[in-house]
C-alpha cells in the first residue's frame, strides 16, 4: 500500500484538506450558532465534524483502493441558518443530528437507492460535475478583480509552473497563497493572541434532546439536502472519473460517522462532490489506481486541521475569502474542462446534458435542495422524453 504513495497525491491530499476546510468552515459555525449552539459548542462541532470525515476517508479509501473524499454538509449548514432556533435550544439541534445519521445510515442500506445512484448516466453526471465547479472556476479572476496584488500571484504562480509541470502547478498556487497571506495582508491587533488562544482542540459533549419541532424543522431537511445535495453527487464524481463503488455502504458509513460527531455538535458527514473532484483526477496521479492516497493523505490534514481547529480558523478567517476560493478555482480547471467535454460529446444526449449543468450551475433550490439534485432530475426527463421521441 504505501508503494502507491507519491508526491503528487501528498500534495493533491494537502490541497484538498486546505480547501475543503478553509472554503466552508464559516457557513458550518453559522448554522451551528443559527441552532443555538455557543461560540464554544460551535467550534466543538467544527472539530468533531474534521475529525470524523478526516477518520472516515482514510478508513473508506484504505478499505476500498478508491480517492474517497469526505465532507462536512455544506448545504446543511446553510439550512441550520434558515431554520434557526428551535424548542430545547441546541441539544434540540443534536437529537435532529442523530436522526439524521441513523437516517443516512437507514438510506445506505436500503438497496434500491444505491442501484438508482449507480443508473445516473455519465452525461448528465459530467453535466452536474460541471455545474458543480463552475461557481469556483471563476474565483482566481473573481480575486484578480478584489485585488490584482492578492490574486495575480496565485494566477500567475499555477501558469508559470503548469507550463512546466501540470502536477505541480496547484501545490504552486498553495505556497503562493500563503506569501500573500504573510506579505500581504495587514492582519489586525491582537491576531497572534488570538491564534495562541485557539490552539487547544474545543471539546463539549451535548446531551440529545428529541423534540418534533427540531425533527421536522432540522432532521428531516437536513437528511434530505444532506443526501441530494452531497452524496448522491459524490458518487456521480466518481462515476465520472471511472471509479465504479457501491453506493449503499458509503452511504452507511457516512452516516455511522455523521451519528458520532453529533454528540459533540457535528451536525452530518457525507461523500464529497468538489474535492472528490481533485483526488479522482489526474492531478492527484497519472495512475487511477494510486488515487486513492490523495483522499487519504486529506484525511489526515481534516483530522490535523480539526484538532487544531481553533487556531486553524483564526488564521484562514484572516484572508479574504474570495483569495482561499481563488486556490479551490484553480485546481478545478481541469476537472471542469474535463467533465464538460465529456458531458456535451455525444450529439443525442447534448440537450439532456445541458439542461443538467444550467440548472446546476444557475445556484437555485427547491425545496431546500440544491440545483445539482434538481439539475439530474431535469437532465433524466429531457433523456426520458427524446427517447420516447425516437422511438415514436
Amino acid at each position: 500500500m504505501l508503494k502507491d504513495l507519491s508526491p503528487q497525491s501528498f500534495f493533491m491530499g494537502v490541497l484538498t484538506a486546505f480547501v475543503g476546510f478553509a472554503s466552508s468552515f464559516a457557513v458550518v459555525l453559522q448554522g451551528l450558532k443559527g441552532v443555538g449552539a455557543t461560540d464554544y459548542e460551535a467550534a466543538s462541532g467544527l472539530m468533531a465534524l474534521s475529525v470524523s470525515m478526516g477518520v472516515c476517508a482514510i478508513v473508506l479509501s484504505a478499505w476500498t483502493r478508491l480517492p474517497i473524499s469526505i465532507a462536512w454538509s455544506t448545504p446543511g449548514a446553510a439550512l441550520l441558518v434558515s431554520a434557526g432556533t428551535v424548542e430545547g435550544g441546541f441539544p434540540a439541534a443534536v437529537g435532529a443530528f442523530l436522526v439524521c445519521g441513523v437516517l443516512i445510515v437507514i438510506a445506505g442500506l436500503f438497496r434500491p437507492l444505491g442501484r438508482a445512484v449507480a443508473a445516473i448516466p455519465a452525461p448528465l453526471a459530467n453535466a452536474m460535475l460541471a455545474g458543480v465547479i463552475l461557481g469556483l472556476c471563476f474565483a482566481p479572476f473573481k480575486a484578480i478583480a478584489f485585488d490584482a496584488w492578492l490574486g495575480l500571484p496565485i494566477l500567475i504562480a499555477w501558469a508559470v509552473v503548469a507550463t512546466v509541470k501540470r502536477l505541480y502547478a496547484v501545490p504552486a498556487a498553495l505556497v503562493a497563497f500563503v506569501a500573500v497571506m504573510i506579505f500581504g495582508v495587514d492582519l489586525p491587533d491582537g491576531a497572534m493572541a488570538s491564534w495562541t488562544a485557539g490552539l487547544a482542540p474545543p471539546l463539549a459533549l451535548v446531551l440529545p434532546v428529541f423534540t418534533l419541532p427540531a425533527l421536522v424543522s432540522i432532521a428531516l431537511p437536513l437528511f434530505i439536502v444532506t443526501m441530494a445535495s452531497q452524496n448522491i453527487p459524490g458518487i456521480a464524481v466518481l462515476k465520472v472519473h471511472d471509479y465504479d463503488p457501491q453506493p449503499g455502504p458509503l452511504f452507511a458509513v457516512t452516516g455511522f460517522f455523521s451519528l458520532l460527531s453529533a454528540p459533540f455538535g457535528g451536525h452530518a458527514v457525507n461523500l464529497a462532490a468538489i474535492t472528490a473532484a481533485m483526488c479522482a483526477g489526474e492531478d492527484a496521479h497519472p495512475d487511477p489506481a494510486r488515487r486513492y492516497w490523495a483522499a487519504i493523505i486529506g484525511g489526515a490534514g481534516y483530522i490535523v486541521l480539526g484538532l487544531l481547529a481553533g487556531a486553524v480558523t483564526a488564521f484562514v478567517s484572516l484572508a479574504p475569502p474570495v483569495l482561499i476560493q481563488a486556490v479551490a478555482g484553480l485546481a478545478l480547471i481541469g476537472a471542469f474542462s474535463g467533465s464538460a467535454v465529456a458531458a456535451f460529446r455525444e450529439p443525442e444526449t447534448r440537450e439532456a446534458a445541458a439542461v443538467t449543468f444550467l440548472i446546476t450551475a444557475s445556484g437555485v433550490s427547491f425545496a431546500g435542495i440544491s440545483g445539482a439534485f434538481w439539475g439530474l432530475i431535469a437532465g433524466g426527463l429531457m433523456m426520458g422524453l427524446q427517447r420516447v421521441a425516437r422511438r415514436g
